[in-house]
């Protein structure tokens, strides 16, 4: 016995219809389903004539030439799925919501735990192939004289790397970085000409008879050493050196990203994870790896040694371009528009978290 009662209900073929159920089964002709019903069942209809059959020489019309596939038998109805014409629904139907639209012919239920492509992994920022990509199919082979067109990638290359834009930047190049870099060397290098001249001029003291000795004989042994004190003041000035340099380069990328020297070549560090003021501690952790080695280069330069591989670093990094001191850091270089830092400095500053 059905459990939905008599009466007048959308028509599961054509939800835009609707028909009276008996019961048992669906009788009468559909009528609009915005059209005030009678009150009782529609009255019995006639058959009508079945349709002479087609000549045998008469085209089959494009549409009933198609194939229907039904969903295979084990397929779980959906709850609301209405019955179909003349038989009971099933234990549990239900109404089907609002928007419900019949699935077309030939779908199936997709199998348990299916997902769409890429559902919970969206792709990186600005990921995309190169204009004018188009992946080879396996076993292909160009025609005699063919041209490959740009983007082109052959089967069995190395599969396409997406480049990588962080908080919708493109990455700052290697010249552009190791050019502001050069000019930030050249303003470290006058504030130590200014604050290390004393020294330096001492140590040129101490180290001016020795010089000069070797220079009146440099076939011969050179009677005179080096002091303790010139000793003294090479690290002096390498301390000195270390100071000045923590000084230029930590509180500035600690408030904006940038030193004068990115910012004249329009670079700027941030943070991996967003785009908040990197502070003053990601800011130490990023120059420490750097410029604590600076006092080290009175071990024979092994500090300018470990300094110089830091610094090309990046080239062995070619998804973030991330330099050792990057990567201890967190953080990323990339390259902004002109004017970008006037609209950053309207924003709430960030600090460490």
């Amino acid at each position: 016995m059905s459990s939905l009662p008599e009466g007048w209900y959308k028509d599961p073929a054509d939800p835009s219809t609707q028909r009276w159920w008996d019961g048992e089964g669906w009788l009468g002709k559909a009528i609009p389903a915005d059209q005030t019903p009678p009150p009782g069942p529609p009255p019995a209809e006639e058959p009508e004539p079945a349709p002479a059959p087609p000549p045998a020489s008469a085209e089959v019309p494009p549409a009933a030439a198609l194939p229907v596939v039904p969903p295979p038998p084990d397929a779980p109805a959906t709850p609301w799925a209405p019955p179909p014409a003349g038989q009971q629904p099933p234990a549990g139907w239900q109404q089907p919501p609002t928007g419900w639209q019949q699935p077309p012919a030939g779908w199936q239920q997709p199998p348990a735990g299916w997902q769409p492509p890429g559902a919970g992994q969206p792709p990186p920022p600005g990921w995309g192939p190169p204009p004018g990509w188009v992946p080879t199919p396996q076993g292909w082979q160009p025609p005699p004289g063919w041209v490959p067109p740009p983007g082109w990638v052959p089967a069995g290359a190395l599969p396409y790397v997406p480049q990588a834009r962080p908080h919708g930047f493109a990455l700052a190049g290697l010249g552009r970085r190791l050019v502001a870099r050069l000019v930030d060397i050249v303003v470290v290098l006058i504030l130590n000409v200014i604050v290390n001249g004393w020294f330096a001029y001492q140590w040129w003291l101490e180290v001016a008879p020795i010089f000069r000795d070797s220079m009146d004989n440099p076939f011969g042994s050179v009677n005179e050493q080096p002091s303790a004190r010139s000793d003294y003041l090479i690290l002096t000035m390498l301390f000195v050196a270390t100071a000045l340099w923590f000084a230029y380069e930590v509180p500035a990328l600690a408030n904006s990203g940038q030193t004068l020297g990115k910012r004249l070549l329009q670079v700027k560090v941030f943070r991996v994870e967003n785009t908040e003021q990197i502070g003053f501690a990601r800011a130490f952790r990023r120059w420490a790896r750097l410029g604590l080695w600076t006092p080290f280069w009175s071990c024979y330069g092994l500090g300018l040694l470990l300094q110089a591989i830091d610094s090309l670093s990046p080239v062995f990094d070619p998804r973030l371009r991330q330099a050792l001191h990057d990567k201890t850091a967190q953080t990323v270089v990339v390259a902004v528009p002109a004017g970008y830092r006037a609209v950053q400095a309207t924003e709430p500053p960030g600090g460490e978290k």
